[in-house]
């Protein structure tokens, strides 16, 4: 048999495929997850002084093998009126920053002073990340109501919401005065993408848990109970992430190339497997029954959501139909699964098994995780050598689907990206009813790439790119970007992004994905709620035995 290939870029990056992401071994998470436990951190809570309305500071303490980090996190008393999860909000209900260290009351005092307020703000390079996260109102005073009177919540509202604090923005790489990405980028334990906001939020949840049967100690006293574990464990992270996360993967293509291009290896390493030995396929007999368990506590209230939740869960049925029928026995088992599901099942099927496939060969593909950082810093410089076909050659391999769309008609370019002077959020516009193509951001690639191709049409095809772009500098982006396509195949998206129909939630879904995100709750399409860390265990119970597969609940 042939060696099976990469999927092609043309399939995989597609919106409605991107849109279908799920996570896998290969996400920030479970990569962070599974070093910890691998090189047996350590984690104190040195300090956790927060009075009985829930205000103060507490420090959590992570120690690697090198190198500790502490979140240092503020507890607030914040008015109902004032809870908000736009960017722009001036108060939450707790703040946080990641310390490059272990904090002194010096340090402590400085942060205080300066973490609360977020954007008003400074911190410094021993700082590694800001965050900030608000309760959520529908869990926060139910779980102290019933954990101060001797009970545990209700596990079917645990269910439902999924977390009890959700965080509206965690920033890093020199946000607000904080270390840049290249201080820590040569540290093993940050190699992997998003590693120090991983770290951010997964103390955070610690944190989180401790602050509410906290609460529930002041107010029921000696009767108050803690949370059991497993009831604790199903707790996550939340956040809400809008259209600010879209423009980052068309910002960042090499990034997100290594990103797809990771895991698209992953799934060919295992696909080439001839056979599958007997233990694989009974973990990931397992792990499928355990992600069906995942999938029915999905919940979503958006009827997009709500109508892809039904179509994987008919895939479900499907798949374990076919995998009872000896599905996995044929020659190159995973690739017959893989064939199979392109023409039985729905998008969010196919990735759900191109992600649970990975599962029992961690052997095979755990290495891949170290390659999706971008450590390129040249990548970005414009050949002006190359040769005008060579040039030609590129646009149309990344945008050879763009070529006959007819940009004249405004379905096809009816939206526009910008930014909100009054809200300094990135904004998708509707070009042609609103004033606002004069502040158009760089967003739409294909259109862009289109004008260029067009204006390459003239040249002479031994000319130059420097020669085209004395001539034409307006083009100078889609340059840079096609020729970045040469040694990045997935950083381009495959779809019109300023389309009538473009759902930016699919890029939102993508990203989030990739880092090890469930429970995707759309409340438009423009803003999505997820989960982050739900079932996890918490730093006094990681272990080898649980470091991995947290991600997937018990069969109940």
């Amino acid at each position: 048999m042939n060696v099976i290939a990469r999927r092609d870029p043309d399939q995989v990056m597609r919106l409605s495929r991107l849109g279908s992401m799920h996570q896998c071994r290969l996400s920030f998470m479970r990569q962070l997850t599974r070093r910890m436990s691998r090189e047996s951190w350590t984690f104190s809570r040195p300090v956790f002084d927060i009075d009985d309305k829930g205000v103060g500071h507490a420090v959590y303490t992570a120690q690697g093998p090198e190198r500790a980090y502490s979140l240092v996190a503020f507890a607030h008393d914040l008015p109902p009126e004032q809870r908000s999860d736009r960017v722009i909000a001036t108060a939450w209900d707790a703040t946080f920053t990641l310390f490059d260290g272990i904090p002194t009351a010096d340090d402590i005092e400085r942060l205080s002073q300066n973490v609360p307020l977020q954007e008003a703000g400074r911190v410094s390079e021993r700082e590694i990340s800001v965050s900030r996260a608000n309760r959520s109102v529908r869990l926060w005073e139910h779980f102290v109501d019933a954990l101060s009177r001797g009970q545990q919540p209700d596990r079917d509202r645990v269910a439902e919401v999924g977390y009890l604090m959700r965080t509206t923005a965690v920033y890093g790489s020199g946000k607000l005065g904080a270390a840049d990405r290249e201080m820590i980028a040569d540290r093993p334990e940050m190699q992997a993408p998003f590693q120090a906001e991983m770290l951010s939020v997964y103390l955070t949840r610690w944190f989180v848990r401790d602050l509410v049967e906290h609460m529930a100690r002041a107010r029921g006293g000696a009767q108050a109970v803690t949370l059991e574990p497993d009831l604790a464990r199903r707790l996550g992270i939340g956040n809400s992430t809008g259209l600010g996360m879209a423009p980052y993967l068309v910002n960042h293509p090499v990034l997100f190339n290594n990103w797809v291009s990771a895991r698209e290896e992953a799934i060919a390493r295992v696909r080439n497997l001839s056979t599958a030995e007997p233990e694989a396929i009974s973990q990931f007999l397992t792990l499928f029954q355990q992600a069906k368990t995942l999938v029915g506590r999905w919940r979503s209230a958006h009827d997009l959501q709500i109508r892809k939740l039904a179509d994987l869960k008919q895939d479900m049925q499907k798949a374990e139909a076919f995998l009872d029928g000896g599905g996995l026995e044929a020659d190159h088992p995973w690739n017959a699964l893989i064939l199979w599901s392109q023409e039985a099942l729905s998008e969010e099927g196919q990735e759900l098994l191109a992600s649970l496939i990975l599962e029992p060969h961690g052997a095979l593909v755990d290495e891949l995780g170290a390659q999706m950082a971008d450590a390129d810093r040249d990548a970005f410089v414009i050949e002006g050598a190359m040769p005008v076909s060579t040039l030609k050659a590129l646009i149309k391999g990344s945008f050879g689907w763009a070529l006959t769309v007819d940009w004249q008609d405004r379905a096809n370019c009816a939206r526009a990206w910008y930014v909100s002077e009054e809200k300094l959020e990135p904004r998708l516009g509707e070009r042609f009813e609103e004033p606002i193509e004069p502040y158009e951001q760089p967003l739409a690639p294909a259109r862009d790439a289109c004008a260029a191709y067009a204006d390459l049409a003239a040249w002479d095809r031994g000319a130059t790119v420097a020669d085209f772009l004395r001539a034409h500098p307006e083009h100078r982006h889609t340059v840079r970007r096609a020729q970045i396509s040469a040694t990045a195949p997935y950083g381009e998206i495959r779809d019109n992004t300023i389309s009538a129909q473009v759902m930016p939630i699919d890029m939102l879904r993508a990203k989030l994905a990739y880092f090890g995100a469930t429970h995707f709750d759309p409340r438009s399409d423009r803003w999505v709620r997820i989960s982050m860390y739900g079932g996890a265990p918490y730093p006094d119970e990681l272990s080898a035995a649980n470091a991995d597969y947290w991600v997937y609940p018990e069969v109940n």
